[in-house]
């Protein structure tokens, strides 16, 4: 059965660093297009950065420069590595994980990251 547990979250000042790990598994492919995803209370989840099968990047412009998502070799387990966090960065980071060949999505229960002074 697929899983996809993120860990990595926590409390960080600004201009610090965190690194998000996304572990999925039981997909069909073993190199599923990935993203990190973050909420914050009241409003709409939203993307932040994903990567595809290819291992080919995209952030959106709040993220672009600060934030990088990779692949760990040839698996379905991805990392976000966060620079120069901001307060506003503050929100719940979701990892999704969907299987295309069976049309269903995957979602982690999300990590927490805070930054605050």
């Amino acid at each position: 059965q697929v899983q996809v547990v993120e860990s990595g979250g926590g409390s960080v000042q600004p201009g610090g660093s965190l690194t998000l790990s996304c572990a999925a598994s039981g997909l069909t492919d073993n190199r599923s297009p990935m993203g990190w995803h973050r909420q914050v209370p009241g409003e709409q989840r939203e993307l932040g950065a994903s990567i595809t099968s290819a291992d080919k990047a995209f952030y959106v412009d709040r993220v672009k420069g600060r934030f990088t998502i990779s692949r760990h070799n040839d698996k379905n387990t991805v990392y976000l590595q966060m620079n120069s966090l901001n307060s506003e960065d503050t929100a719940v980071y979701y990892c999704r994980a969907p299987d295309l060949p069976v049309r269903q999505d995957y979602w982690g229960q999300g990590t927490q990251v805070t930054v605050s002074s």
